[in-house]
């Protein structure tokens, strides 16, 4: 199993001025989606070798949530330089998330 979502949470600030790609996922450490997504998410992102995956522990009054509009979970948002690239929402296939990865470059 891979590392928990962090309730701990980086600030917008922090996230923008990230360098390079990224991807912030959100969700929670109870959620069914999150669990069964969880494989899926792990053997797409596996395939990017230091690829940043910031795990963010979502939910109401979390403000970075709150900023990227997250509404489902998990949720993934693709960054470069601390920008928005794409986004998945609930993955169901490694396809959906190898598309936004491409677009990482």
């Amino acid at each position: 199993m891979t590392a928990p979502y962090e309730s701990n949470q980086p600030s917008r600030e922090q996230i923008e001025q990230l360098t390079g790609a990224a991807v912030l996922q959100f969700g929670t450490n109870w959620c069914g989606y999150c669990t069964a997504a969880e494989p899926i998410i792990d053997s797409a992102l596996g395939a990017r070798p230091g690829l940043r995956r910031i795990k963010v522990e979502d939910g109401q009054g979390r403000a970075l949530g709150r900023h990227y509009r997250v509404k489902l979970w998990p949720t993934l948002i693709f960054l470069q330089d601390g920008r928005e690239i794409a986004r998945v929402v609930r993955p169901r296939s490694n396809q959906e998330l190898s598309a936004a990865l491409a677009q990482l470059g």
